[in-house]
């Protein structure tokens, strides 16, 4: 007897299904999978309040010193990431394990945290040079940017409803930026043309720097790949600021209240790196940039309460749009596929590989024989034709 593709796929993934092909079912399913929404978008919210909190602690560093040192702050954060993730890593992972992975993929860490160290210097410097609304604006061009790159990389692929979801959170972004003109928080630019390039390349860095640490917290542990951020990013970052700032340096007086401010940033900082990729990994970069766009929301409620400022209908109204862009996001998932984009360094597996968009360790051993190979295939859904190796799943999260 036929069966209808639907009906295959419903007796194979029933949830999945309901999803790509049936929006009511989706709605049910939604209804079962409830707690894993509150869990990343509690966990966006999470990220949002600790970027928010990193803007009014650096403008209370600005206030209070003399010289900007962006690069020092940031040197702080990564040799924090080095010192706590680099031994977990060596104990969980083993020595060996890990040098065979920086081995061969050195250059995708590089990379990250050169995308990473330049996306915060080049968005601190925007803020010196352009208007707030041009800031706020080009901001979001690193929205369609991670799209597109989670297209290719990730083989990513997007229903009407993602489109839709973004341009729902955009448009709360758009009554934010509405809500702050309005309040007359808007300052004159001193060189728009080259705030408005520096905040473009600082995107556009960002969405690289996401996206790249999407898809190798898909192939690796996320606290190695956190203590591989922070090791290469003290070192990039740690040259830059040796080059830019070791005059201004010099200059700086360290006040109680600027070691407290300094030290606050490297936390808040420090909680937001270790958090991110545990986002990556249930959900996609796509949907932290979403999350994040509440940040200002989350900075009208400080201003409320350090400053006194009113909260006005508009904002409140904003918020939602964000939520409800978020939600309408996570009801039709994106679809991503198991085998992601075959790029250099990550062909063929290695020890202490995940399996991707699962979070479980694989092992990788010889193919003894035909029935073997077809029972690891149907049974974890991974195979490397190019390593002629089996890829199991093993039980235990890594």
């Amino acid at each position: 007897m036929a069966c209808s593709p639907l009906r295959a796929l419903r007796a194979l993934d029933p949830i999945g299904a309901l999803r790509a092909l049936d929006p009511i079912g989706a709605l049910r399913a939604l209804r079962n999978d409830w707690k894993r929404f509150v869990l990343i978008l509690a966990l966006g919210q999470i990220l949002s309040l600790c970027i928010t909190s990193t803007s009014v602690l650096s403008n209370k560093l600005a206030e209070r010193q003399t010289v900007t040192t962006p690069n020092f702050q940031s040197f702080l954060v990564y040799a924090l990431l080095l010192i706590v993730y680099m031994p977990l890593t060596l104990v969980r992972l083993g020595p060996r394990k890990v040098w065979l992975n920086i081995k061969k993929r050195y250059y995708w860490y590089i990379f990250m945290a050169l995308v990473d160290v330049e996306g915060n210097f080049f968005v601190i410097k925007a803020f010196s040079y352009t208007s707030l609304l041009s800031c706020m604006l080009l901001d979001t061009w690193t929205l369609p940017c991670v799209m597109v790159l989670a297209y290719f990389l990730m083989h990513t692929r997007y229903k009407w409803t993602h489109i839709l979801s973004v341009l729902i959170c955009l448009g709360g972004m758009g009554l934010l930026i509405k809500g702050d003109m309005d309040a007359g928080k808007n300052y004159l630019a001193t060189d728009a043309a080259r705030g408005d390039i520096f905040m473009l390349i600082g995107a556009t860095c960002y969405a690289l720097s996401n996206t790249t640490e999407e898809f190798i917290v898909r192939h690796r542990p996320q606290y190695e790949t956190v203590a591989w951020l922070g090791f290469f990013g003290t070192l990039i970052n740690g040259v830059q600021m040796g080059i830019i700032e070791h005059d201004r340096l010099k200059q700086m007086t360290w006040t109680k209240e600027i070691v407290g401010f300094t030290i606050g940033f490297d936390l808040v900082m420090f909680v937001l790196y270790s958090i991110a990729p545990f986002l990556f990994r249930l959900s996609s970069a796509t949907f932290y940039n979403l999350s994040i766009l509440t940040s200002d929301f989350y900075g009208l409620i400080f201003a409320k309460y350090m400053f006194h400022n009113p909260i006005t209908p508009i904002y409140a109204g904003a918020f939602v749009m964000i939520v409800v862009g978020l939600l309408v996001y996570y009801i039709i998932p994106q679809v991503a596929p198991v085998r992601m984009a075959r790029v250099y360094g990550f062909r063929t597996p290695i020890p202490g590989d995940l399996a991707p968009n699962q979070g479980a360790e694989v092992a990788t051993a010889p193919i003894a024989s035909h029935d073997d190979d077809n029972r690891s295939v149907a049974g974890s859904g991974l195979f490397d034709p190019d390593s002629k190796t089996r890829v199991q799943d093993v039980s235990t999260l890594a």
